[in-house]
């Protein structure tokens, strides 16, 4: 009988593969693990990392050590890495022939280790099919093309295009602003092919060389794991074409921020058919139900779609972006939108995540708010008609303390997520809000410095 390992090591040998990039992805969505001989990864069938990776901050601190050593073993145990065989991508830019494969992690008793983001959304996507649902969801990503920069103090400028010339205004679906970086989009389209990635559109979004690429719908767990693989082939894409790609919030001042769309349904596992709909075609009660928990609940959990104190820049009134957790149909001034579709296509887009959200804490809250409301029965807010900005009911935290103080007293959430989960993000954050306070900002020095 073939084992998917024999089938993963026939995968290997057919692309004759010399190296395995074992990763896994940290609280923060950076992907971490070992580069492994090919003979060696699968003589081990898997790696060993110490479970502290998963408290690093995005500055590579750790948290504080009362916090630290309440959650990890003091003797900084290593937790067991197992690759999953379907979760294979080859690395078109590596000069050997290389190969990253995804894994997953548990102690030693076999456990899954409740601080990995890819067993959290495990997790969640057990709760549905534990009532007989499957989640559809259909990522959409934007990012920013800047020239490359080496000082963090000079802000970010637009790159040159095959015209010689930076662009200038705004370029909302504009073709010919895309054309501009036809070289570096061919390069990754190639490389997402080889990589078999389920990409759709790409589109031009409003701010200067901001882009967009639509994922087409799928497994909640795949589409994870591809968003985590296409970041690094952008990145590497660009710089290969000597600029750079970056998935901050708030990148440029003045410009739209980045953000993760998250298109949302969900199916009966039996009889294929989406259950926001009903037998005319109508909404369900359900899918109230899911717009619901999710305008309940996304104030509770906004850390996980807005997971750094850039991504709150988004935030602001007319910047294409929302404010609130309103819901309306084919309206994107609110923070829930629900597309114009036939009832096998009914969704919703939560529009509240940041491109730097990592992707499977960002899918797993949001199909965990949506879960919640269905169980529970939340009834929603009437519908937004027109102009939702305004709008100041289900008013959302305004700062990253706000956020991790609310998503730190919220027991319905800790209930699904877990307390060591909650207590492990939010001291993660909290110390990496506490790097981001010693640093002095260029608007202190522009505006107190002379005149205080």
């Amino acid at each position: 009988m073939t084992t998917k390992l024999d089938q993963l090591t026939g995968w290997l040998k057919e692309r004759k593969i010399t190296e395995v990039e074992c990763m896994i992805s940290d609280l923060t969505g950076i992907a971490r693990g070992k580069i492994s001989p090919t003979n060696k990864f699968l003589d081990e069938k898997g790696m060993r990392l110490p479970e502290s990776v998963l408290l690093q901050t995005v500055t590579g601190d750790y948290v504080e050590d009362d916090i630290y050593y309440e959650l990890l073993d003091p003797a900084d145990i290593d937790m067991f890495c197992r690759p999953d065989e379907s979760a294979v991508y080859l690395v078109p830019w590596a000069i050997e022939p290389t190969a990253m494969v995804i894994h997953d992690t548990f102690d030693k008793q076999g456990n899954p280790i409740e601080l990995s983001p890819r067993n959290l959304l495990k997790k969640v996507l057990k709760l549905y099919a534990d009532k007989g649902w499957k989640p559809i969801v259909a990522p959409e990503m934007e990012f920013y093309l800047t020239k490359r920069c080496d000082d963090p103090d000079f802000p970010l400028q637009a790159p040159l295009g095959r015209s010689g010339r930076p662009e200038t205004g705004r370029q909302s679906f504009s073709i010919d602003a895309a054309n501009e970086f036809d070289p570096l989009f061919e390069d990754m389209y190639d490389w997402c092919e080889m990589q078999d990635l389920d990409l759709d559109t790409l589109i031009h979004e409003e701010g200067p060389a901001q882009m967009e690429i639509n994922f087409r719908h799928g497994d909640a767990l795949e589409l994870a794991d591809q968003i985590l693989v296409f970041k690094r082939t952008m990145r590497e894409a660009a710089l290969k074409h000597n600029v750079a790609a970056t998935f901050m919030a708030k990148p440029i001042t003045d410009e739209p921020g980045s953000a993760m769309h998250l298109h949302q349904s969900v199916i009966d596992i039996k009889t294929g058919k989406n259950i926001f709909s009903n037998d005319d075609g109508s909404m369900s009660e359900l899918f109230l139900h899911h717009i619901g928990g999710l305008q309940k609940y996304i104030p509770e959990v906004l850390p996980l779609f807005a997971p750094n104190v850039n991504s709150f820049r988004r935030f602001l009134p007319d910047t294409s972006a929302p404010v609130n957790v309103e819901w309306g149909e084919e309206n994107r001034t609110v923070g829930l939108r629900v597309p114009d579709a036939g009832p096998q296509n009914r969704r919703v887009e939560n529009r509240l995540a940041g491109a730097d959200a990592n992707p499977y804490l960002a899918i797993a809250a949001s199909l965990l708010c949506g879960y919640i409301g269905m169980v529970e029965g939340v009834k929603p807010s009437a519908p937004v008609k027109g102009r939702g900005y305004e709008r100041r009911n289900l008013r959302l935290p305004l700062t990253i303390e706000a956020a991790l103080e609310r998503m730190e007293a919220c027991r319905d959430i800790e209930k699904y997520l877990g307390d060591k989960f909650v207590t492990a993000y939010v001291a993660v954050k909290r110390a990496e809000h506490e790097n981001f306070k010693r640093v002095i900002s260029s608007w202190e020095r522009e505006f107190l410095l002379l005149s205080v």
